[in-house]
């Protein structure tokens, strides 16, 4: 890989190819830091579908990512060098086969020691994705940001797999640490009375956005730092975000967290040790004046921060 990478920062946001931040379009993984991976797939949904286009949108949207995190103060890609790595070859018809190349597709990210950042798609990718992370580095802490639980053993009768049920299957095939499995901004009706506490008994500490209202951002915050002690995954479904900031999503809930409260999130996870990273349920579709890929761009751009700084 050439030292000299060409991130065509000299080019307004209007011109040029909109890989991620303008990054370099490639698969050659040698002295690379961290991939951005797109995996447009959606046929995981239980409702509005569109976030095969996610990926994309999201890219462009990081057009006007200028490179310097005056908050963090750090400028990610001079600490790190990051590759848009394309997209997985996604089968809109099989959830199945897709899951078997997401898997597949990481695994050769992770195996060359590189970081990966994926850009969903539906929420069912991170199953594929903890698959081959806890294969690289073993069982994980998970943060998982959502409105929804994902804890559901089936959405659909006797179908095991959608973007409702990922973070089951993680849980019962040990690819996340006992104990260290906590879900942030969780919301709104759900399907049954015990749905909590299903989620409860498999091993998450749902922290509400009641909770995060009634106890502040803060102390969430510091009982994340608390619970985690080795290599850490995230997970962020856009949905967490109130559909007045984010309403390209599939399956919007009312009351949910604001933009700055989502950046909150983010740098509030400043000192773990961060391995890999998931942004999903992106529908542009749904979408008005991409403000929901501004936002999740802007996320993706908080996650290089935080490996900037981990690696500074």
């Amino acid at each position: 890989m050439n030292e000299n990478l060409a991130y065509g920062f000299d080019l307004e946001p209007f011109m040029g190819i909109p890989t991620f931040m303008r990054l370099p379009a490639t698969r050659d993984l040698a002295g690379i830091d961290v991939a951005v991976l797109g995996i447009p797939f959606d046929s995981g949904v239980s409702y509005r579908s569109g976030t095969r286009f996610g990926p994309r949108k999201i890219r462009e949207a990081s057009l006007t990512l200028w490179g310097h995190n005056p908050t963090l103060k750090v400028t990610p890609l001079e600490v790190l060098k990051v590759i848009d790595y394309g997209d997985v070859s996604v089968i809109p018809t099989s959830i199945e086969h897709t899951m078997a190349a997401i898997t597949s597709t990481a695994s050769q990210v992770l195996d060359a020691g590189v970081r990966l950042i994926s850009l969903g798609g539906d929420h069912s990718i991170a199953l594929p994705l903890l698959r081959a992370h806890a294969s690289k580095h073993g069982p994980l802490g998970v943060i998982h940001v959502d409105a929804h639980l994902d804890t559901w053993e089936s959405e659909f009768d006797h179908v095991p797999f959608s973007h409702g049920t990922p973070f089951r299957h993680a849980l019962n095939e040990g690819l996340i640490r006992k104990g260290e499995y906590l879900q942030i901004g969780i919301r709104g009706p759900v399907s049954a009375e015990q749905d909590y506490a299903d989620a409860e008994r498999l091993g998450a500490r749902i922290i509400t956005m009641q909770e995060v209202i009634e106890r502040g951002l803060e102390q969430a915050l510091h009982e994340v730092h608390q619970r985690l002690s080795g290599l850490v995954y995230l997970s962020v479904d856009i949905d967490s975000a109130d559909p007045a900031f984010a309403p390209g999503t599939g399956t919007p809930e009312v009351g949910g967290l604001t933009s700055y409260q989502l950046l909150q999130i983010m740098r509030g996870l400043q000192g773990l040790d961060l391995v890999g990273f998931d942004l999903v349920e992106v529908s542009p579709p749904y979408d008005h004046g991409d403000i929901t890929a501004v936002l999740a761009s802007n996320l993706v751009f908080e996650f290089l921060s935080l490996l900037a700084l981990k690696r500074r």
